[in-house]
């Protein structure tokens, strides 16, 4: 018994001792990749800085600008981590570690498809600014001021107050309207006269005359009235004039004013 006992413990002297010559012979290799993984390291952060820099001075947006500095950072601090493993002569480790990393990538894209769609497009809205903070747009059938753009959604104020956050993808792959963007807008505003001679005669001329010198209407194109068609005893009209589009309030209320003055005019001269 004491004989097994004995064996024992010189078997797990010698792995021992082997373990310790060996820890000793990887001593220079040991000191070798912890100099490496740090100049690694200490190069990630100085090249995560200056990336951050640059794109934020092409961007102008600092969540897009951290997250490809931090992208960049990361991967060479893993470049020095695999560096780190080849010093110390574990080929085998770098392979697994790979091998593992690229069936954890594959399977991570496959879960997280729509979150990797709208940060690829909240990338690629960020590079082309159909809109910036501040514009007002109209989008997914909402229309409001942009208050904040994130890599992943866009954060909406709509006319009405509320709070409307939209996934990237959505606004990427649908058609947006840029209103702050749009210096002028067309405004078809149709009504219906009596078909009497007389009134049609003179018409255009009351109507243009009514909304001169109204705000926000533009100068530089004249207003003009159609006649599009018959209806019985009447006869419909369109105004088409052009409005400038400062605000999307101020279409509309320019639209309403437009309307209130032709309703006015028309009843001053019993034509409705």
């Amino acid at each position: 018994m004491n004989t097994s006992f004995a064996n024992w413990g010189d078997l797990i002297f010698d792995k021992l001792h082997r373990w310790g010559v060996a820890a000793i012979k990887l001593l220079p290799n040991m000191a070798v990749a912890i100099l490496v993984l740090i100049a690694f390291y200490l190069l990630a952060r100085l090249i995560k800085t200056l990336v951050f820099r640059f794109t934020l001075k092409i961007s102008d947006t600092p969540a897009l600008s951290g997250l490809l500095s931090n992208i960049i950072s990361v991967i060479i601090t893993l470049i020095g981590f695999f560096v780190a493993l080849d010093v110390l002569k574990l080929e085998k480790a770098v392979t697994s570690l790979l091998a593992g990393a690229g069936i954890i990538g594959l399977a991570l894209g496959f879960a997280f498809q729509d979150l990797t769609a709208n940060f690829i497009s909240g990338i690629f809205i960020t590079f082309r600014r159909p809109f910036e903070v501040g514009h007002q747009i109209e989008t997914n059938g909402f229309t409001g001021k942009v208050e904040e753009i994130q890599l992943r959604s866009t954060l909406l104020r709509t006319l009405d107050g509320l709070h409307v956050i939209i996934p990237n993808k959505e606004i990427f792959q649908k058609p947006i309207i840029n209103h702050s963007l749009t210096p002028g807008r067309r405004a078809e505003i149709p009504f219906t006269i009596p078909a009497a001679n007389e009134n049609t005669l003179r018409i255009k001329e009351l109507v243009c005359k009514a909304i001169t010198g109204t705000e926000n209407l533009y100068t530089d194109r004249e207003p003009d009235v159609f006649f599009s068609n018959i209806d019985g005893v009447n006869i419909k009209v369109t105004l088409i004039c052009w409005i400038e589009n400062k605000d999307i309030r101020t279409f509309e209320s320019t639209r309403n004013e437009l309307i209130m003055k032709i309703t006015t005019v028309l009843r001053d001269n019993k034509l409705i």
